[in-house]
């Protein structure tokens, strides 16, 4: 068994159906884990639904069902977005799930133990949609007059009882775990914000409600249900068996990464440390914030009507397609952008016509003129140099992947996939058929070694189409024939945009 390595996503708010943002942040989870697994190393993955709070509620009032029924029915569609998405999660976690609200209440036991919580009263501004409390300071007018929350979302002034947590005690702890624990927050820029944040002075932080009940309720206060970030930020140990001496908990606790978007770093590199740090639970080892999704160069919202249900692109585009697009266009923990023409461009450019032609055009000659039997590679010097070549591409993909650098590392693929094809280009194996048929066979032996090491690189990317093919390859090991090999990718048209989801 190797070593233990724990990642999660941010979990979903199903309120609404999921967005393309979410299916990004699953893939981009699903790749480092699928990439820490091929290096040996013993993964956990957990995702989920963050379902309590009164957005919830209120959503599903305005369906008319109980906010059980509505997180039942939403949480099925980002469970099915990820099992489309080719997600290998070990857990899905639902925070309605009755081990989670055990472990919840066990972790506000042990920050009530540790002196840290108190009965007051709050007043401030609170953004239902954030589901979050700001600062005086931090809010601004909108042209109607409206008060906002720095991310432009409504605020109302709420004045109830409420359990606090003692946040103002954890800030120089917190800053001095910044200091010696540098990569603690990434990327850089993320990492800068919040140390600005906790060096401009932490406050007490409000932790229940009274003025709804669908949430996780407060030991010994049955009448408060606790904030909803609390609960939700538990999920992370509730999947690992807390507050039990579980053996999940002792092998991959405290979690190598928390992935997570840029718009809820605070909540993640403040809040949850201070949570564990008062409740004596050791600190994950990173917290990393990606940037947004954008579409045409616009963050996307239902109000803007630009907001595409991944599943339509998935069927559209592809799986393996739509997943390599999202890690090879976007330079990770920077936003970026997506549009229909750019998917088609860059699968057709890079999938359909250089890698994919690369492993037709190899295995199709194979089966037509050796039989199906694959060959030796050359031993020629340009052989072993492109070989050579491959190599160490594939293995400056692998540095680049775990720096998270994807677009990085995908470059030095193709930049390999270029090479085998300007050797393919160069050998002409096809002429090479009437003159010299053993070189032919030993050029496509050469071939057949760096398609293979090129879709073992690749696999956490596009990790069906890789596997396919590695089968085509594999089954041919040992002198068996391969199978008549097919396209791998189909070359995409572009089509009318998708109708936005409502």
């Amino acid at each position: 068994m190797g070593e233990p390595f724990y990642i999660t996503t941010a979990i979903s708010y199903p309120n609404g159906p999921p967005h393309i943002g979410h299916a990004y942040e699953a893939i981009a989870a699903d790749v480092i884990a699928r990439f820490q697994r091929a290096q040996g190393r013993d993964v956990r993955f957990q995702t989920g639904t963050d379902e309590h709070g009164l957005k919830m509620a209120q959503a599903a009032r305005s369906e008319g069902l109980e906010p059980r029924a509505l997180a039942d029915k939403m949480s099925r569609l980002f469970q099915d977005m990820c099992d489309t998405l080719n997600v290998s999660y070990d857990r899905f976690i639902r925070t309605s799930q009755p081990d989670h609200y055990r472990a919840s209440q066990a972790i506000w036991s042990a920050m009530e133990a540790n002196g840290d919580l108190y009965l007051d009263r709050y007043e401030g501004w609170y953004s239902v949609r954030d589901e979050a409390y700001y600062e005086e300071e931090e809010i601004t007018e909108g042209e109607d007059g409206a008060k906002l929350s720095p991310h432009g979302t409504p605020v109302e002034w709420t004045v109830e009882e409420s359990w606090f947590f003692r946040l103002s005690k954890y800030q120089q702890p917190l800053l001095d775990h910044y200091a010696a624990n540098p990569d603690f927050i990434r990327p850089e820029s993320r990492r800068n914000e919040v140390v600005r944040f906790v060096e401009g002075g932490l406050k007490d932080l409000s932790i229940s409600r009274t003025s709804f009940d669908w949430g996780v309720p407060v030991p010994g206060s049955d009448n408060h249900v606790m904030y909803v970030w609390l609960d939700a930020l538990t999920n992370y140990i509730t999947g690992l068996g807390y507050p039990d001496d579980t053996e999940l908990w002792r092998h991959y606790w405290p979690a190598d990464i928390h992935l997570i978007g840029k718009d809820v770093v605070r909540f993640h590199a403040v809040y949850w440390p201070a949570f564990l740090m008062s409740a004596g639970i050791a600190l994950p080892k990173q917290v990393y914030g990606h940037g947004f999704l954008l579409s045409r160069g616009e963050k996307m919202s239902k109000s803007v009507g630009n907001v595409v249900d991944p599943m339509v692109l998935a069927e559209r585009f592809g799986v393996d397609a739509l997943r390599y697009f999202l890690l090879r266009e976007v330079s990770f923990g920077q936003d970026g952008s997506y549009s229909a023409e750019a998917i088609v461009t860059r699968a057709n450019a890079e999938l359909a016509n250089s890698f994919g032609n690369l492993a037709q055009r190899t295995l199709s000659m194979i089966y037509k003129n050796l039989d199906g039997v694959l060959p030796s590679p050359g031993e020629d010097e340009v052989d072993r140099a492109l070989l050579a070549d491959v190599e160490q591409r594939c293995a400056n993909l692998t540095q680049q992947f775990e720096r998270l650098s994807f677009s990085i590392g995908l470059e030095e693929w193709m930049q390999a996939v270029f090479a085998c094809n300007a050797y393919v280009d160069n050998m002409a194996p096809w002429a090479l058929r009437k003159t010299d048929p053993a070189r032919m066979a030993a050029v496509l032996g050469t071939l057949v070694v760096a398609v293979r090491k090129l879709a073992v690189a690749v696999q956490p990317i596009i990790p069906a189409s890789a596997e396919r093919l590695l089968g085509l390859i594999d089954g041919g090991q040992g002198g068996a024939p391969i199978e008549q090999p097919t396209p791998l990718f189909p070359r995409l048209e572009l089509e009318e945009e998708p109708e936005p989801a409502a």
